[in-house]
């Protein structure tokens, strides 16, 4: 009866050997996962590829909303063909005695279709005068007629002889045909002879006499036009 015995004990031994008698279903469950992934990838790679050409292809015919940018740049352009401007312009002519002078600017602006009456910011006039020296005037704006050869200053207007003369006032007109000027507002000025102060003046002469009008006032340095020995 013994052999009988070790039958039951080995049955027994067999059931209660936990996961010897049964499958592992782990590995199937992640087998399936895998499959069911690389389905999905089979349909979503094809169809990203065809949505990513499709964009490519109509991209050139999408409108973009820019408008605001074109708006700009297209009154940029209509600015510049009613109101044409040049950099850094230089002109040249001679008085009637044939003395040399130029007028130069940081911008002209034509106001005239024909262009014969030019604005100019930050101009600026070379004189040659009849003695050899130079005259020279600034201001923050001016008005250049060419045909006429005026030029009329407005705004910190300098008045430079390189003989060392300067004076200051706000409004000026030039006659370049003649190398004259005159001014009508309050003028100061300093040289080697002192200090200035008057109402207007007027530069006659090729530049020889300046004439100051209205009330004026003159402070001479004590040995002014005396020569150094």
């Amino acid at each position: 009866m013994a052999p009988a015995a070790d039958d039951g004990l080995e049955l027994e031994g067999r059931k209660r050997g936990g996961n010897l008698g049964f499958e592992d279903r782990g590995p199937r469950r992640y087998t399936a996962s895998y499959s069911r992934f690389v389905r999905a990838m089979k349909f979503l790679l094809p169809a990203t590829a065809l949505l990513l050409i499709g964009l490519i292809v109509a991209w050139p015919h999408i409108e973009v909303s820019d408008a605001k940018f074109r708006i700009g740049f297209a009154d940029l352009i209509v600015k510049e063909a009613d109101d044409p401007s040049m950099l850094n312009p230089r002109y040249i002519g001679t008085d009637d005695e044939n003395q040399p002078y130029s007028v130069t600017a940081e911008i002209a602006r034509r106001l005239a279709e024909a262009g014969n009456v030019i604005e100019l910011d930050s101009p600026k006039a070379d004189i040659l005068l009849e003695d050899g020296t130079w005259l020279v005037l600034t201001a923050r704006r001016g008005i250049y007629g060419r045909e006429a050869e005026t030029l009329d200053l407005v705004g910190s207007v300098v008045l430079y002889h390189d003989t060392g003369y300067e004076f200051l006032t706000e409004k000026a007109k030039i006659d370049l045909e003649t190398s004259s000027a005159e001014g009508d507002e309050p003028v100061r000025g300093q040289g080697p002879f002192g200090n200035l102060q008057a109402e207007g003046f007027r530069l006659v002469d090729k530049g020889k006499t300046i004439y100051f009008t209205g009330k004026s006032k003159l402070v001479i340095y004590p040995g002014a036009g005396q020569k150094n020995p």
